[in-house]
């Protein structure tokens, strides 16, 4: 459930409300904002009258959540929620966009995609280090010297950097060198590493997982919330379905479904979603239309020799043409590519 405090309640009003709760078995995680703090209590207590909180002084009111996921929850927190990464902002009016090769493969690739996609105004860049691949025998990454070629290329472009982790071992590592930690498709649910993320000092970035309802990928980000890392953006990355003309089936629709169940930024990655690079940039058009806070997607400065995922990355002057697009669309909704 959540509590809203009244406008003025004190200090102490408000650590007796927890303390209340904390007495019936309630986990609270509190939220404070201006004008109100918002508690929320997290328990399964079917005999507990909520009545017993509403009137404790203080107390403006009490919501019952019924969605399994609670701090993930619109009921938890009214108003969407904005992440600042180094002045970049996620769920605010900007549309961040994110850009950079499936995989680092060397400095002087890192370095040349660092400059496009900066000059086409992108202020996030992507790579990966460590690289989940199907098979065993692809390339699986260069590890920290990749994070040391995104870190140094992003540095001198002035870009964020956002990169995947793999399991709890790499997260310390990872944090070295990234703004934001990346959980793919694969380890949406891997529950025990979601855990050790919620301890994490950066913002996660969790992808949906190929065949993940809405639910189940909000019951994920749960697990990170819970944890105490308040920060979790959402990345809509495609879903497996019968269809076979892509590599999987975007589902625009979740952009706007997430936006009324939670309040937490959501982004799409039409690179991964659609598979095919003349079709990357109409998907990046349609979620930045449907409302997304962002788009992360593949280029690279020699796609038909790239390790990794060559056919769905974009050439440096393919993402140029997307930018001006997309920052049509956004205008034309009454927002703006940051």
């Amino acid at each position: 459930m959540v509590i809203v405090t009244e406008s003025g309640t004190s200090e102490k009003q408000i650590e007796e409300i927890i303390r209340v709760l904390n007495e019936h078995g309630f986990d609270v995680h509190r939220s404070t904002g201006v004008q109100h703090t918002v508690l929320g209590a997290i328990g399964v207590h079917p005999e507990f009258d909520h009545r017993q909180i509403e009137l404790l002084p203080g107390v403006s009111e009490v919501v019952r959540i019924t969605e399994p996921y609670k701090l993930a929850s619109r009921a938890f927190k009214r108003d969407g929620s904005v992440f600042d990464v180094g002045g970049v902002k996620f769920g605010g009016q900007e549309v961040v966009v994110m850009a950079g090769p499936c995989a680092v493969e060397c400095e002087e690739q890192m370095f040349a995609v660092a400059k496009s996609v900066s000059e086409a105004g992108a202020k996030v860049l992507r790579g990966g280090a460590f690289k989940p691949r199907t098979s065993p025998y692809s390339f699986q990454g260069l590890g920290e010297e990749g994070l040391r070629f995104l870190r140094a290329a992003a540095d001198k472009y002035k870009l964020k950097v956002i990169t995947e982790v793999m399991d709890k071992s790499q997260i310390a590592l990872v944090e070295k060198y990234a703004d934001i930690l990346q959980v793919g498709a694969r380890n949406m649910q891997n529950f025990t590493f979601l855990k050790d993320l919620g301890k994490a000092s950066k913002p996660v970035l969790l992808k949906r997982g190929m065949s993940a309802t809405i639910e189940e990928w909000l019951m994920s980000a749960e697990y990170v919330l819970s944890g105490g890392n308040q920060q979790v953006i959402l990345c809509e990355r495609g879903i497996r379905t019968f269809e076979t003309a892509t590599r999987n089936t975007m589902d625009i629709g979740a952009i706007p479904v997430v936006k009324k169940k939670s309040h937490l930024p959501i982004v799409a990655d039409p690179s991964h979603a659609i598979g095919i690079r003349d079709k990357v940039i109409p998907m990046a058009r349609a979620a930045v239309a449907a409302g997304a806070d962002g788009i992360l997607v593949e280029v690279h400065n020699d796609p038909d020799h790239a390790k990794s995922d060559g056919a769905q990355s974009l050439f440096p002057e393919q993402f140029s043409q997307m930018m001006k697009e997309v920052r049509i669309i956004a205008e034309a909704i009454g927002r703006r590519i940051a």
